[in-house]
Parts: C-alpha cells; sequence; structure tokens
C-alpha cells in the first residue's frame, strides 16, 4: 500500500502536528506501507524529527503537491489539518486522479477553534472547505469527543478514531537529569498560543503560590502571545517563580521533561493533546482541563481534569502541591504504563492501515 502523508509543516515550532505526523510516517513504513511524506512548507526534506537516514519505505516529497503526486502514485492520500490552501488543493487533486482520501481533522473544526477568527473560517466554510471534506472518503480524530463534534456537522462522511502515538523514553535517574530536589517544577510545554489558556494558568499559580514550586512555560511563541504573558506575570509579581525555556526539541525537550515533577496543560481545546501522552511518557502526572480529552486521568491515578476556569485550575495545583514527590512519582510511573500498553505507535499505525484498507474497500 502507497500512502501519500500531507502536512503543513514538520518543524518543530508548528507543535503536536509535526511531531505525531512525523512519528506516524515512521510507524507506517514499520507497519509495511510504503510512505511518501510532503509538507506545504518543504520541511520535510529539512526535519529534525526525523532521522537523518530514513528506513525502508519512507520517502521524503518535495516541490508543488501537483508534482509530489506525480512522482510518488499513492493509492491514499492522507490529509493532515484543513482551512489553508494547500488543503483544498490536495482535495481537488484527489478528487480529480480518483484517489481515496483521508482527512486528520487535528482539532481545527473543534467549537473554541472554528469561533476563533471565525469569520474568516465561516467564509472558507462556505466556499469550499465544507464541500472537501463530504468529498473525503473518511475522516479522521483522535479521541471521542472530537469524532462526535465531526458527527455533529453532519457531513455524511465515515470518521475514524485513532489515537495518537507516543515513544516510550528511556528515562535518566533525576540526579543525571540535574534535578534540584530542593525546588519542585510546575511545566507547561506546548505553544505560547491563546487557546493554551496560559493567562488562566498565571492568574491560577498567583492565587495558590505553591510553596516551594516554581512554573516553566516552554515552547514558542505564537502571535506575540508571549509578550502578554509576560506583562500579566509582571502584575501578578510573579517574575521570581515563573519563567520561560523557549522553544524546545530533541535532548533539550527530554531533559526538561525529566527534571519536571509536574505537568500542567490548561488549553481550552485540545483535539488530543500530545503533550499529555509525551509528559505521562516520561512518568510526569498531569493537571489539565476539560477542554482536553482526557478524563481517565484521576480514575487511571496519574493526574487531574479541572474546568478550564481559574477557579478549576487553582483547585487542580491545590491537590498536586499537597502531595510529596514520591507520592506525584508514583502517580508518573502508573500514567507511563498505561502510555506504553495502549498508545504504542506500532499499534497506532495498525490502526491506520486498517482504515485505509476500509476506504479503499478492501
Amino acid at each position: 500500500m502507497r500512502v501519500f502523508l500531507a502536512a503543513t509543516s514538520l518543524s518543530p515550532q508548528y507543535g503536536g502536528p509535526a511531531v505525531s505526523v512525523s512519528r506516524l510516517a515512521l510507524a507506517l513504513s514499520g507497519a509495511g506501507a510504503d510512505v511518501g511524506l510532503w509538507t506545504q512548507d518543504g520541511s520535510a526534506l529539512t526535519t529534525v524529527l526525523l532521522p537523518p537516514q530514513l528506513p525502508k519505505g519512507l520517502t521524503r516529497l518535495s516541490g508543488l503537491a501537483l508534482e509530489a503526486l506525480g512522482q510518488f502514485s499513492p493509492d491514499v492520500l492522507h490529509d493532515n489539518g484543513l482551512w489553508l490552501v494547500h488543503n483544498h488543493r490536495l482535495a481537488a487533486l484527489a478528487s480529480h486522479r480518483g484517489l481515496a482520501r483521508l482527512v486528520s481533522t487535528r482539532g481545527m473544526l473543534e467549537p473554541w477553534a472554528r469561533s476563533h477568527k471565525k469569520w474568516k473560517k465561516d467564509l472558507a466554510w462556505a466556499f469550499y472547505q465544507r464541500r472537501d471534506l463530504t468529498r473525503a472518503n473518511a475522516l479522521h480524530a483522535t479521541a471521542a469527543t472530537e469524532a462526535q463534534n465531526l458527527a455533529r456537522l453532519n457531513l455524511g462522511v465515515p470518521v475514524h478514531t485513532i489515537p495518537n502515538g507516543v515513544d516510550i523514553p528511556e528515562l535518566p535517574a533525576r540526579e543525571l537529569a540535574g534535578v534540584d530536589e530542593s525546588q519542585r517544577t510546575a511545566l507547561f510545554l506546548g505553544r505560547l498560543y491563546p487557546v493554551k489558556g496560559l493567562p488562566l494558568l498565571i492568574k491560577a499559580w498567583n492565587r495558590v503560590r505553591p510553596e516551594g514550586w516554581r512554573l516553566v512555560l516552554a515552547g514558542p511563541d505564537e502571535a506575540g502571545h508571549q509578550a502578554e504573558l509576560e506583562a500579566l506575570i509582571r502584575n501578578t509579581g510573579l517574575t521570581g517563580t515563573i519563567s520561560f525555556a523557549g522553544p524546545l526539541a530533541g535532548q533539550a525537550k527530554a531533559r526538561c521533561l525529566a527534571g519536571a515533577d509536574l505537568f500542567i496543560l490548561p488549553s481550552f481545546s485540545e483535539s488530543f493533546g500530545m503533550a499529555v501522552a509525551e509528559a505521562l511518557a516520561h512518568s510526569l502526572p498531569v493537571v489539565t482541563t476539560s477542554g482536553t480529552p482526557w478524563p481517565m486521568l484521576r480514575e487511571r491515578g496519574c493526574g487531574w481534569t479541572v474546568d478550564a476556569t481559574v477557579d478549576g485550575i487553582a483547585e487542580g495545583l491545590r491537590q498536586a502541591a499537597s502531595h510529596d514527590s514520591k507520592t506525584l512519582r508514583a502517580m508518573g510511573a502508573k500514567g507511563r504504563v498505561w502510555m506504553a500498553s495502549e498508545f504504542g505507535w506500532d499499534r497506532v499505525a495498525r490502526q491506520f492501515v486498517t482504515t485505509y484498507e476500509r476506504i479503499l474497500g478492501r
């Protein structure tokens, strides 16, 4: 089976989709598919998220979408994302060539996402986006809540729910990670962007001010949001306890996760929340909101799901900070076992291959 896997970007600064698409490409090739990987910005050729020596069955594609499709001749076109010109172009090319097409919506049709820059999206929806989706063979959601929201749009297209996978890393001893045991660290890792709810987190931190803790905000700035956050930190007098780590990838990202005691994702909306899965895989307990598809954290014994409000996040912080380090590490260990058993990339790749076969009628 030949799969044309398309994405906007595989630059680490693009966030969770860049990680999940690049890792999916590797896993699919490991599952026996021939994968042609193409990105709108050309980063499939240069991304550090792929090894320099690619495995057999994985090919980097470049040029315009038309040229890349001509080079590769796939059975299935799997596009990741919506709204952009290249997504519309891929839909037209697939229709013209009679290619089966799967679209991973990547949370871009979630209610919060639809309301952000609403007038532009309403125009795109009316002119081409809805039609493009109704012409797909199937849609892909990463969680049940996203699948339910897609079903409510009445597009007449099957929706397949397959989670993102996560790598389970070897964990260094905390002393090797350079952890200062005299101060505990809560970590946010992701884009600095309004959907992530970081002003709520800063206000909640100001309310709780957990003794002996610091908060690290790691990730690339988008749309100048970091300046707004810095102003809020100054105004609340938290400059000494909240810091920014900038964009992180590779070993720097791994060290940051290894050195943390708690992970926090205060988002208003996430289709999956790749950062939550990565944090759990690194044995970190998690505080996140009901805007993410992780309501099972508490029953799994590895975290807290709270309302996406200052009150909700403050309560999550209080509960997490009330536990000693040993208890938090035990909670994180439960999360790591969970990720290894249900979110391995080999399992995810097999689910995608089955989905491709279904839409091809095999």
